[in-house]
């Protein structure tokens, strides 16, 4: 990740979500519902529920909707059955793009997955053709004005609490963990009272794309507007370094 700020594209993401933000808590309540009726309503017996609280959390998601979300979950009120499909693309000047839906319609979602990609000067790829290029971890973003915990003292909490690496820029902190690793550390940091701009398990790129041409540039806009809007979408990873 040497030369590139994750603040930089956390800024574009958080300013999207500020605008959806109901979008955004409904397609994290389905994950919820999901993540209940595979696992149970005990986040600490269901790592994967665990998971999803903390991404809710890091968008500010509302504890009582989240407590509703598993509620409803675990009382079965939603017998509409949902499974996880991932497309794989690239965008405009080979920019790698992994896209999660959940879905109660494949072929609905297959059919606007690949429109989207079109319209953004892309194509959709076959499974594998892009997943390669990234590494599944746990990634957690902490602002440096959102805590007075020295450098090293907090790097020292999560490291002991199980990261893999701390990296430190001029506006924060960024944390990454294995994926099995990743609720120990958010635990950790959420006993401290920390707060945190971003913590979940996402698809790192190894490298990032720059995009030169304004033209390449609005084309990918454009296709991460469409999936982002799209009710079935749930996560769009993808290599273009957005600085």
């Amino acid at each position: 990740m040497s030369g590139h700020s994750k603040f930089a594209n956390i800024k574009h993401k958080k300013a999207k979500n500020d605008a959806q933000k109901g979008k955004v808590f409904t397609k994290i309540g389905r994950e919820i519902a999901v993540a209940v009726k595979e696992g149970g309503a005990d986040p600490s017996l269901n790592r994967k529920l665990s998971d999803v609280i903390a991404k809710a959390k890091s968008n500010n998601m509302p504890n009582d909707t989240i407590q509703r979300s598993i509620k409803k979950a675990a009382g079965d009120g939603d017998n509409v059955h949902y499974e996880y499909i991932t497309y794989e693309g690239y965008g405009p000047s080979g920019v790698a793009v992994i896209v999660e839906t959940l879905t109660d319609n494949k072929n609905r979602s297959a059919a606007n997955v690949r429109s989207y990609f079109t319209k953004g000067n892309g194509n959709m790829g076959t499974t594998g053709c892009v997943s390669f290029m990234f590494d599944k971890k746990g990634q957690i973003v902490i602002e440096k004005e959102a805590t007075d915990m020295d450098e090293d003292e907090l790097m020292m909490m999560a490291i002991e609490a199980g990261a893999d690496d701390f990296e430190a820029e001029e506006e924060g902190y960024t944390i990454t963990t294995s994926p099995e690793n990743f609720s120990d550390v958010h635990a950790a940091l959420e006993a401290a009272g920390i707060e945190m701009a971003e913590a979940e398990v996402t698809m790192v790129p190894q490298t990032w794309t720059t995009l030169t041409s304004e033209a390449d540039i609005k084309a990918m806009n454009r296709m991460l507007d469409l999936l982002e809007d799209d009710d079935d979408v749930q996560n769009v990873y993808h290599s273009w370094d957005e600085e």
